[in-house]
Protein backbone atom coordinates (compact mmCIF):
# COMPACT_ATOMS: atom_id res chain seq x y z
CA UNK A 1 0.00 0.00 0.00
CA UNK A 2 1.31 3.55 -0.75
CA UNK A 3 1.91 6.15 2.08
CA UNK A 4 1.20 9.51 1.74
CA UNK A 5 3.57 11.63 1.02
CA UNK A 6 4.01 14.07 3.99
CA UNK A 7 6.66 16.87 3.81
CA UNK A 8 7.50 18.58 6.80
CA UNK A 9 9.72 18.81 10.11
CA UNK A 10 8.23 15.60 11.42
CA UNK A 11 9.97 12.39 11.14
CA UNK A 12 7.61 10.53 8.21
CA UNK A 13 7.83 8.69 5.31
CA UNK A 14 9.66 11.51 3.52
CA UNK A 15 11.45 14.67 5.09
CA UNK A 16 12.14 17.90 4.01
CA UNK A 17 15.13 19.37 4.60
CA UNK A 18 15.15 23.05 3.89
CA UNK A 19 18.70 24.38 2.47
CA UNK A 20 20.57 27.68 0.98
CA UNK A 21 22.81 28.26 -1.47
CA UNK A 22 26.15 29.75 -0.25
CA UNK A 23 26.01 33.09 1.43
CA UNK A 24 28.84 34.99 3.19
CA UNK A 25 28.50 37.80 6.03
CA UNK A 26 30.34 39.73 3.33
CA UNK A 27 28.03 38.95 0.63
CA UNK A 28 25.01 41.19 -0.32
CA UNK A 29 23.09 37.77 -1.19
CA UNK A 30 19.81 36.28 1.11
CA UNK A 31 19.90 34.11 2.87
CA UNK A 32 21.39 32.74 6.52
CA UNK A 33 24.79 32.10 6.77
CA UNK A 34 23.77 28.73 8.95
CA UNK A 35 22.16 26.46 7.28
CA UNK A 36 21.26 22.54 7.43
CA UNK A 37 23.57 20.16 6.66
CA UNK A 38 22.28 17.86 3.86
CA UNK A 39 25.19 14.77 5.05
CA UNK A 40 27.14 14.40 8.07
CA UNK A 41 30.27 15.28 8.66
CA UNK A 42 32.69 12.72 7.47
CA UNK A 43 36.37 11.97 7.35
CA UNK A 44 38.29 12.44 4.00
CA UNK A 45 40.78 10.66 1.97
CA UNK A 46 44.06 12.04 2.68
CA UNK A 47 45.38 15.26 0.26
CA UNK A 48 46.46 13.99 -2.91
CA UNK A 49 50.51 15.51 -3.21
CA UNK A 50 50.83 19.07 -4.67
CA UNK A 51 52.66 20.23 -7.48
CA UNK A 52 56.21 20.91 -5.83
CA UNK A 53 56.82 24.67 -5.34
CA UNK A 54 59.40 26.37 -6.75
CA UNK A 55 62.43 27.45 -4.04
CA UNK A 56 60.60 30.52 -2.00
CA UNK A 57 61.90 34.07 -2.46
CA UNK A 58 60.15 36.82 -0.86
CA UNK A 59 57.17 38.10 -2.82
CA UNK A 60 56.69 41.98 -3.69
CA UNK A 61 52.61 41.75 -2.94
CA UNK A 62 51.05 39.67 -0.42
CA UNK A 63 47.90 38.27 0.60
CA UNK A 64 45.20 39.90 3.56
CA UNK A 65 46.23 37.80 6.58
CA UNK A 66 42.63 37.53 7.72
CA UNK A 67 38.82 37.23 6.15
CA UNK A 68 39.54 34.31 3.93
CA UNK A 69 35.81 33.81 2.11
CA UNK A 70 36.18 29.95 1.50
CA UNK A 71 34.90 28.42 4.56
CA UNK A 72 35.88 29.78 7.85
CA UNK A 73 37.41 33.03 8.37
CA UNK A 74 40.32 31.26 9.12
CA UNK A 75 43.59 32.59 7.98
CA UNK A 76 44.76 29.93 4.95
CA UNK A 77 47.63 28.37 4.71
CA UNK A 78 50.34 30.30 2.63
CA UNK A 79 52.96 29.45 0.24
CA UNK A 80 55.09 32.20 -1.71
CA UNK A 81 56.84 32.64 -4.84
CA UNK A 82 58.36 35.66 -6.81
CA UNK A 83 58.53 34.74 -10.27
CA UNK A 84 59.63 37.53 -11.49
CA UNK A 85 59.93 41.18 -10.70
CA UNK A 86 56.36 42.46 -10.20
CA UNK A 87 54.82 39.12 -10.59
CA UNK A 88 54.38 37.04 -7.61
CA UNK A 89 53.10 33.59 -7.27
CA UNK A 90 50.79 32.01 -3.98
CA UNK A 91 49.62 28.28 -3.23
CA UNK A 92 46.44 28.90 -0.75
CA UNK A 93 45.44 25.69 0.78
CA UNK A 94 42.00 25.87 3.37
CA UNK A 95 39.80 23.67 5.52
CA UNK A 96 39.22 20.04 5.85
CA UNK A 97 36.55 17.39 4.57
CA UNK A 98 33.56 17.28 5.65
CA UNK A 99 30.99 16.05 2.97
CA UNK A 100 30.48 12.47 1.55
CA UNK A 101 28.43 10.97 -1.26
CA UNK A 102 24.76 10.81 -2.02
CA UNK A 103 22.58 9.05 -4.89
CA UNK A 104 20.22 12.29 -6.48
CA UNK A 105 17.28 11.14 -9.03
CA UNK A 106 18.05 12.98 -12.66
CA UNK A 107 14.96 13.70 -14.77
CA UNK A 108 15.47 14.64 -18.57
CA UNK A 109 19.29 15.99 -17.59
CA UNK A 110 18.33 17.62 -14.41
CA UNK A 111 18.30 17.25 -10.58
CA UNK A 112 16.92 20.26 -9.70
CA UNK A 113 13.56 19.68 -9.86
CA UNK A 114 9.63 21.31 -9.43
CA UNK A 115 7.76 20.72 -6.06
CA UNK A 116 5.44 18.74 -8.09
CA UNK A 117 7.88 16.45 -10.17
CA UNK A 118 10.69 15.93 -6.54
CA UNK A 119 7.03 15.08 -5.23
CA UNK A 120 6.84 12.22 -7.79
CA UNK A 121 9.75 11.18 -8.25
CA UNK A 122 10.23 10.43 -4.38
CA UNK A 123 7.27 8.18 -3.94
CA UNK A 124 8.36 6.37 -7.08
CA UNK A 125 11.45 5.99 -4.80
CA UNK A 126 9.51 4.93 -2.27
CA UNK A 127 8.00 2.32 -4.41
CA UNK A 128 11.08 0.67 -5.50
CA UNK A 129 11.91 0.19 -1.72
CA UNK A 130 13.92 3.36 -0.65
CA UNK A 131 13.63 5.93 1.95
CA UNK A 132 14.03 9.48 0.12
CA UNK A 133 14.70 12.70 1.29
CA UNK A 134 13.27 15.95 -0.81
CA UNK A 135 15.63 18.98 -0.32
CA UNK A 136 14.63 22.28 -1.05
CA UNK A 137 16.86 24.74 -2.12
CA UNK A 138 17.28 28.38 -3.17
CA UNK A 139 19.08 29.60 -5.81
CA UNK A 140 20.11 33.11 -4.90
CA UNK A 141 19.44 36.17 -7.02
CA UNK A 142 22.42 37.28 -8.88
CA UNK A 143 22.65 41.16 -11.19
CA UNK A 144 20.45 40.04 -14.13
CA UNK A 145 18.89 36.84 -13.03
CA UNK A 146 15.58 36.34 -10.16
CA UNK A 147 16.27 34.10 -7.37
CA UNK A 148 14.40 30.89 -7.96
CA UNK A 149 12.93 27.91 -5.22
CA UNK A 150 14.22 24.21 -6.96
CA UNK A 151 13.52 20.69 -5.54
CA UNK A 152 16.31 17.89 -5.24
CA UNK A 153 15.32 13.93 -4.67
CA UNK A 154 17.86 12.12 -2.55
CA UNK A 155 18.50 8.54 -1.14
CA UNK A 156 21.02 7.81 1.27
CA UNK A 157 24.84 9.20 2.70
CA UNK A 158 27.60 7.70 2.74
CA UNK A 159 31.42 8.41 3.61
CA UNK A 160 34.03 9.41 1.03
CA UNK A 161 35.15 5.85 0.91
CA UNK A 162 31.83 4.42 0.14
CA UNK A 163 30.96 5.67 -3.63
CA UNK A 164 30.53 1.73 -4.47
CA UNK A 165 27.76 1.45 -2.03
CA UNK A 166 26.37 4.50 -3.94
CA UNK A 167 26.83 3.08 -6.70
CA UNK A 168 25.00 0.06 -6.49
CA UNK A 169 21.58 2.45 -5.39
CA UNK A 170 22.00 3.96 -9.01
CA UNK A 171 22.29 0.26 -9.91
CA UNK A 172 19.33 -1.11 -8.77
CA UNK A 173 16.95 2.11 -9.02
CA UNK A 174 17.87 1.79 -12.74
CA UNK A 175 16.74 -1.52 -12.33
CA UNK A 176 12.74 0.13 -11.63
CA UNK A 177 13.02 2.87 -14.27
CA UNK A 178 14.71 5.57 -11.97
CA UNK A 179 17.62 7.67 -13.28
CA UNK A 180 19.89 8.88 -11.01
CA UNK A 181 23.10 9.77 -10.21
CA UNK A 182 25.97 9.73 -7.23
CA UNK A 183 26.68 13.62 -6.31
CA UNK A 184 29.47 14.50 -3.87
CA UNK A 185 28.46 16.89 -0.63
CA UNK A 186 30.74 19.12 -1.53
CA UNK A 187 30.05 20.16 -5.04
CA UNK A 188 26.40 21.03 -4.17
CA UNK A 189 27.17 24.96 -3.54
CA UNK A 190 25.64 24.42 0.29
CA UNK A 191 27.56 24.97 3.68
CA UNK A 192 31.00 23.03 3.51
CA UNK A 193 34.62 23.01 5.41
CA UNK A 194 36.07 22.41 2.51
CA UNK A 195 38.83 21.94 1.76
CA UNK A 196 40.28 24.59 -0.81
CA UNK A 197 43.43 24.70 -2.71
CA UNK A 198 44.00 28.28 -4.52
CA UNK A 199 46.64 29.10 -6.83
CA UNK A 200 47.22 33.03 -7.59
CA UNK A 201 49.40 35.34 -9.87
CA UNK A 202 49.51 38.86 -8.63
CA UNK A 203 51.00 41.12 -11.14
CA UNK A 204 52.17 44.61 -10.61
CA UNK A 205 52.38 46.86 -13.03
CA UNK A 206 54.61 49.04 -11.35
CA UNK A 207 57.29 46.80 -11.59
CA UNK A 208 56.09 44.10 -13.83
CA UNK A 209 58.15 45.15 -17.02
CA UNK A 210 56.81 42.04 -19.31
CA UNK A 211 53.58 42.54 -21.06
CA UNK A 212 49.76 40.85 -21.04
CA UNK A 213 48.88 38.88 -24.10
CA UNK A 214 45.88 36.50 -25.14
CA UNK A 215 46.92 33.52 -27.76
CA UNK A 216 44.93 31.24 -29.92
CA UNK A 217 47.72 28.84 -30.56
CA UNK A 218 48.45 27.32 -34.06
CA UNK A 219 44.85 28.59 -35.21
CA UNK A 220 41.76 29.56 -33.92
CA UNK A 221 39.43 26.39 -35.05
CA UNK A 222 41.85 24.05 -33.19
CA UNK A 223 42.32 23.75 -29.21
CA UNK A 224 45.45 23.56 -27.77
CA UNK A 225 47.06 23.31 -24.35
CA UNK A 226 47.87 26.29 -22.10
CA UNK A 227 51.19 24.78 -21.87
CA UNK A 228 52.20 24.36 -24.94
CA UNK A 229 50.86 27.89 -25.82
CA UNK A 230 52.91 29.68 -22.84
CA UNK A 231 55.74 27.45 -23.96
CA UNK A 232 55.45 29.17 -27.67
CA UNK A 233 55.10 32.49 -26.53
CA UNK A 234 57.94 32.23 -23.65
CA UNK A 235 55.50 33.44 -21.24
CA UNK A 236 56.18 33.38 -17.20
CA UNK A 237 52.57 32.45 -16.25
CA UNK A 238 49.95 31.71 -18.13
CA UNK A 239 46.20 30.42 -17.72
CA UNK A 240 43.37 29.17 -19.57
CA UNK A 241 41.07 31.75 -21.21
CA UNK A 242 37.24 31.68 -22.21
CA UNK A 243 35.06 29.28 -23.06
CA UNK A 244 34.98 27.43 -26.41
CA UNK A 245 32.16 26.12 -28.51
CA UNK A 246 31.85 22.22 -28.03
CA UNK A 247 28.58 21.91 -29.92
CA UNK A 248 29.87 22.94 -33.41
CA UNK A 249 31.74 20.68 -36.16
CA UNK A 250 34.72 18.39 -34.11
CA UNK A 251 37.10 20.46 -35.92
CA UNK A 252 36.09 23.95 -35.16
CA UNK A 253 35.69 23.01 -31.49
CA UNK A 254 38.79 25.73 -30.69
CA UNK A 255 36.22 28.59 -31.56
CA UNK A 256 35.72 30.57 -28.80
CA UNK A 257 32.21 31.65 -27.60
CA UNK A 258 32.99 35.04 -27.39
CA UNK A 259 35.39 37.95 -28.64
CA UNK A 260 38.79 37.03 -29.11
CA UNK A 261 41.58 39.80 -30.26
CA UNK A 262 45.10 38.82 -30.46
CA UNK A 263 47.63 41.60 -30.95
CA UNK A 264 44.90 44.07 -32.57
CA UNK A 265 43.27 41.36 -34.69
CA UNK A 266 40.12 40.47 -34.28
CA UNK A 267 39.50 37.08 -34.90
CA UNK A 268 36.10 35.93 -32.95
CA UNK A 269 33.31 38.20 -32.68
CA UNK A 270 31.59 39.32 -29.57
CA UNK A 271 28.22 38.15 -28.04
CA UNK A 272 27.13 41.96 -27.33
CA UNK A 273 27.19 42.47 -23.74
CA UNK A 274 29.39 39.75 -22.21
CA UNK A 275 32.38 40.38 -20.15
CA UNK A 276 35.57 40.21 -21.20
CA UNK A 277 39.40 41.03 -20.02
CA UNK A 278 41.02 43.95 -22.22
CA UNK A 279 44.60 44.12 -22.07
CA UNK A 280 47.08 46.57 -23.72
CA UNK A 281 50.79 46.25 -22.93
CA UNK A 282 50.64 45.78 -19.05
CA UNK A 283 47.54 47.34 -18.33
CA UNK A 284 44.22 45.00 -18.03
CA UNK A 285 40.32 45.75 -17.27
CA UNK A 286 36.97 44.04 -17.09
CA UNK A 287 33.62 45.36 -19.47
CA UNK A 288 31.52 44.34 -21.30
CA UNK A 289 31.84 44.53 -25.47
CA UNK A 290 30.47 44.39 -28.54
CA UNK A 291 31.51 44.32 -32.01
CA UNK A 292 30.72 44.98 -35.44
CA UNK A 293 32.58 43.79 -38.62
CA UNK A 294 30.95 44.99 -42.07
CA UNK A 295 31.35 44.54 -45.82
CA UNK A 296 30.80 47.08 -47.82
CA UNK A 297 31.56 46.34 -51.66
CA UNK A 298 32.87 49.27 -54.32
CA UNK A 299 29.42 49.06 -56.04
CA UNK A 300 28.07 50.47 -52.37
CA UNK A 301 25.64 47.63 -51.41
CA UNK A 302 26.95 46.32 -47.50
CA UNK A 303 26.18 43.34 -45.48
CA UNK A 304 26.90 42.92 -42.33
CA UNK A 305 29.71 39.86 -41.22
CA UNK A 306 27.86 37.87 -38.89
CA UNK A 307 30.82 35.38 -37.51
CA UNK A 308 34.44 35.19 -37.52
CA UNK A 309 36.36 32.05 -38.02
CA UNK A 310 33.43 29.95 -36.98
CA UNK A 311 31.09 28.10 -38.91
CA UNK A 312 28.50 29.82 -40.01
CA UNK A 313 24.60 30.13 -40.19
CA UNK A 314 21.99 29.81 -42.70
CA UNK A 315 21.92 32.99 -45.11
CA UNK A 316 24.85 34.24 -42.70
CA UNK A 317 28.53 35.81 -44.20
CA UNK A 318 31.30 34.91 -42.74
CA UNK A 319 35.11 35.51 -42.58
CA UNK A 320 37.71 33.45 -42.37
CA UNK A 321 41.57 34.92 -41.36
CA UNK A 322 44.58 33.07 -42.13
CA UNK A 323 44.65 32.72 -38.21
CA UNK A 324 41.97 29.79 -38.51
CA UNK A 325 44.46 27.36 -38.97
CA UNK A 326 42.93 24.98 -41.54
CA UNK A 327 40.25 24.30 -43.94
CA UNK A 328 37.38 26.69 -44.21
CA UNK A 329 34.36 24.31 -43.91
CA UNK A 330 32.84 22.17 -46.56
CA UNK A 331 29.52 22.85 -47.01
CA UNK A 332 27.29 24.22 -49.88
CA UNK A 333 28.48 27.84 -49.44
CA UNK A 334 30.23 30.15 -51.63
CA UNK A 335 33.81 32.45 -50.89
CA UNK A 336 35.67 34.63 -52.68
CA UNK A 337 38.97 35.28 -51.61
CA UNK A 338 40.55 38.67 -50.57
CA UNK A 339 44.06 40.44 -50.63
CA UNK A 340 45.03 42.74 -47.78
CA UNK A 341 43.58 45.30 -49.73
CA UNK A 342 40.09 44.34 -49.83
CA UNK A 343 40.36 43.49 -54.02
CA UNK A 344 38.52 40.25 -54.80
CA UNK A 345 41.11 37.98 -56.14
CA UNK A 346 39.07 34.92 -57.23
CA UNK A 347 35.72 32.84 -56.23
CA UNK A 348 35.88 29.67 -55.10
CA UNK A 349 34.39 26.45 -53.80
CA UNK A 350 34.37 26.05 -49.47
CA UNK A 351 36.70 23.41 -47.71
CA UNK A 352 39.86 25.01 -48.81
CA UNK A 353 43.11 26.48 -46.45
CA UNK A 354 43.30 30.39 -46.02
CA UNK A 355 46.33 31.41 -47.82
CA UNK A 356 49.28 34.06 -45.84
CA UNK A 357 47.72 37.29 -46.54
CA UNK A 358 44.16 36.54 -47.36
CA UNK A 359 40.67 36.81 -46.36
CA UNK A 360 37.50 34.61 -47.24
CA UNK A 361 34.22 36.03 -47.05
CA UNK A 362 31.87 32.49 -46.82
CA UNK A 363 28.36 33.11 -47.33
CA UNK A 364 25.65 30.94 -47.30
CA UNK A 365 21.97 30.94 -48.64
CA UNK A 366 20.82 35.09 -49.69
CA UNK A 367 24.95 35.67 -48.41
CA UNK A 368 26.27 33.38 -51.37
CA UNK A 369 23.72 35.49 -53.65
CA UNK A 370 25.28 39.11 -52.03
CA UNK A 371 28.76 37.61 -52.74
CA UNK A 372 27.98 36.60 -56.37
CA UNK A 373 26.51 40.21 -56.93
CA UNK A 374 29.09 42.41 -55.21
CA UNK A 375 32.26 40.36 -54.95
CA UNK A 376 32.80 39.88 -58.29
CA UNK A 377 36.44 38.82 -59.44
CA UNK A 378 38.92 42.18 -59.69
CA UNK A 379 36.36 43.98 -57.22
CA UNK A 380 36.99 45.83 -53.87
CA UNK A 381 35.15 44.64 -51.01
CA UNK A 382 36.46 46.56 -47.81
CA UNK A 383 35.72 45.09 -44.12
CA UNK A 384 35.83 46.57 -40.96
CA UNK A 385 35.83 45.71 -37.74
CA UNK A 386 34.72 47.86 -34.92
CA UNK A 387 35.02 47.17 -30.99
CA UNK A 388 32.79 48.92 -28.60
CA UNK A 389 33.53 49.14 -24.77
CA UNK A 390 29.86 49.52 -23.60
CA UNK A 391 30.80 50.74 -20.76
CA UNK A 392 32.26 53.89 -21.76
CA UNK A 393 30.45 54.00 -25.23
CA UNK A 394 33.80 54.43 -26.85
CA UNK A 395 35.68 52.38 -29.31
CA UNK A 396 38.60 50.05 -28.57
CA UNK A 397 41.73 51.10 -30.21
CA UNK A 398 43.05 47.88 -31.56
CA UNK A 399 46.70 47.80 -31.71
CA UNK A 400 49.42 45.50 -31.97
CA UNK A 401 49.72 45.44 -28.27
CA UNK A 402 45.62 44.82 -27.60
CA UNK A 403 44.31 41.13 -26.49
CA UNK A 404 40.88 40.69 -25.74
CA UNK A 405 39.62 37.32 -23.90
CA UNK A 406 35.99 37.22 -23.96
CA UNK A 407 33.68 33.71 -23.14
CA UNK A 408 33.37 34.64 -19.43
CA UNK A 409 30.96 35.80 -16.94
CA UNK A 410 31.16 39.06 -14.78
CA UNK A 411 31.66 38.49 -11.31
CA UNK A 412 33.10 41.90 -9.59
CA UNK A 413 32.12 45.47 -10.35
CA UNK A 414 33.59 48.50 -8.80
CA UNK A 415 34.14 46.58 -5.63
CA UNK A 416 30.67 44.89 -5.68
CA UNK A 417 29.97 41.15 -6.23
CA UNK A 418 27.47 41.35 -9.60
CA UNK A 419 27.12 38.09 -11.38
CA UNK A 420 26.19 38.87 -14.62
CA UNK A 421 24.69 34.99 -15.12
CA UNK A 422 22.23 35.32 -18.06
CA UNK A 423 23.73 38.12 -19.92
CA UNK A 424 26.99 36.31 -20.37
CA UNK A 425 24.73 32.80 -20.99
CA UNK A 426 24.76 30.74 -17.62
CA UNK A 427 22.12 31.55 -15.70
CA UNK A 428 21.43 27.71 -14.49
CA UNK A 429 21.77 26.24 -11.15
CA UNK A 430 25.17 24.27 -12.52
CA UNK A 431 26.69 27.41 -13.38
CA UNK A 432 25.73 29.80 -10.56
CA UNK A 433 25.64 27.58 -7.26
CA UNK A 434 27.58 23.90 -7.69
CA UNK A 435 30.95 24.16 -7.18
CA UNK A 436 33.40 23.57 -10.11
CA UNK A 437 37.12 24.25 -10.81
CA UNK A 438 37.54 28.01 -11.70
CA UNK A 439 39.55 30.28 -13.52
CA UNK A 440 39.48 33.75 -12.53
CA UNK A 441 41.04 36.71 -13.49
CA UNK A 442 40.73 40.81 -11.96
CA UNK A 443 42.06 44.24 -12.01
CA UNK A 444 42.86 45.96 -8.55
CA UNK A 445 42.04 49.69 -8.26
CA UNK A 446 45.57 50.44 -8.77
CA UNK A 447 45.60 48.68 -11.92
CA UNK A 448 47.36 45.14 -10.59
CA UNK A 449 46.26 42.37 -12.36
CA UNK A 450 45.12 39.23 -10.09
CA UNK A 451 44.26 35.61 -11.41
CA UNK A 452 43.49 32.51 -9.51
CA UNK A 453 42.68 28.92 -10.24
CA UNK A 454 40.55 27.06 -7.71
CA UNK A 455 40.88 23.61 -7.77
CA UNK A 456 38.01 21.35 -7.66
CA UNK A 457 36.12 18.24 -8.62
CA UNK A 458 38.28 16.64 -5.80
CA UNK A 459 36.09 15.25 -3.04
CA UNK A 460 38.43 15.20 0.23
CA UNK A 461 40.93 17.25 -1.46
CA UNK A 462 39.26 20.48 -3.08
CA UNK A 463 35.88 21.28 -3.65
CA UNK A 464 35.95 24.04 -6.20
CA UNK A 465 33.92 27.16 -5.99
CA UNK A 466 30.11 28.76 -6.77
CA UNK A 467 29.74 31.55 -8.78
CA UNK A 468 29.55 33.52 -5.25
CA UNK A 469 32.27 32.15 -4.11
CA UNK A 470 34.75 32.95 -6.81
CA UNK A 471 33.40 36.87 -6.42
CA UNK A 472 33.92 36.92 -2.83
CA UNK A 473 37.67 35.38 -3.61
CA UNK A 474 38.46 37.81 -6.13
CA UNK A 475 36.94 40.76 -3.92
CA UNK A 476 39.55 39.11 -0.96
CA UNK A 477 42.08 39.24 -3.44
CA UNK A 478 41.90 42.79 -4.01
CA UNK A 479 39.93 43.29 -7.34
CA UNK A 480 37.91 45.90 -7.75
CA UNK A 481 36.56 44.01 -10.95
CA UNK A 482 36.76 40.78 -12.11
CA UNK A 483 35.72 38.23 -14.54
CA UNK A 484 35.30 34.29 -14.12
CA UNK A 485 36.58 32.65 -17.41
CA UNK A 486 36.32 28.94 -18.54
CA UNK A 487 36.73 26.53 -15.78
CA UNK A 488 35.73 22.89 -15.33
CA UNK A 489 38.59 20.43 -16.53
CA UNK A 490 40.09 23.65 -18.42
CA UNK A 491 41.33 25.34 -15.19
CA UNK A 492 44.97 25.51 -15.80
CA UNK A 493 47.63 27.35 -14.64
CA UNK A 494 50.61 27.08 -15.79
CA UNK A 495 53.96 28.76 -14.07
CA UNK A 496 57.84 28.68 -14.83
CA UNK A 497 56.71 26.30 -18.15
CA UNK A 498 55.05 23.99 -15.50
CA UNK A 499 51.38 23.26 -14.64
CA UNK A 500 51.69 24.02 -11.07
CA UNK A 501 47.50 22.60 -10.20
CA UNK A 502 46.13 19.90 -10.84
CA UNK A 503 43.33 20.25 -13.66
CA UNK A 504 40.34 18.14 -12.98
CA UNK A 505 40.02 15.98 -15.96
CA UNK A 506 43.41 14.15 -14.81
CA UNK A 507 45.66 15.88 -17.64
CA UNK A 508 45.87 19.40 -18.97
CA UNK A 509 42.56 19.49 -21.86
CA UNK A 510 42.68 21.03 -25.26
CA UNK A 511 41.37 25.14 -24.90
CA UNK A 512 40.28 27.60 -27.02
CA UNK A 513 42.72 30.42 -25.81
CA UNK A 514 45.09 31.63 -23.14
CA UNK A 515 45.95 34.51 -20.98
CA UNK A 516 49.35 34.74 -20.95
CA UNK A 517 51.78 36.96 -18.66
CA UNK A 518 55.21 37.39 -20.61
CA UNK A 519 58.55 38.71 -19.40
CA UNK A 520 60.33 41.73 -20.66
Amino acid sequence: MRRHLIVGTATVALTMITLSAFASANSPLPGPRSMLRLLPEIPGLPDLPAAPPPPPRRPTTSLPSTGFPLGSAKAPKVVTDRVAPGVDYFTLTQGAPTDGYTVSVVVRGKDALSEKTARAQALAIEEAGFQPSIVKFTRPAVADYPAADFWMVRVGAWPLGEQAEAARVVKRLKKDGITTKIDFGGDDGFQTGGPWTVRVLMVDPRSFQGVFRSSLGAGVAARETVSSMASAAGALAAVNGGFFDIHTLKDFSGDPTGISVVSGDLLSEAVSGRTALVLAGRRARVTELASSVMAVSEDGAKLEVGGLNRVAGPDELVMYTEELGRATPADHGVEVVLDTSGKVLRPRGPGAPVARGTRVLHGRGASADWLRAHAATGMTVDVTATVTDLRTGKVVPLTSETSIIGGGIGLVRDGRTSITAATDGMANVNMIVRRHPRTLAGVTASGGLVIAVVDGRAPGTTVGASFFESAELMRWLGARDAISLDGGGSSTMVVGGKVVNHPSDGAERGVGDALLVIGK
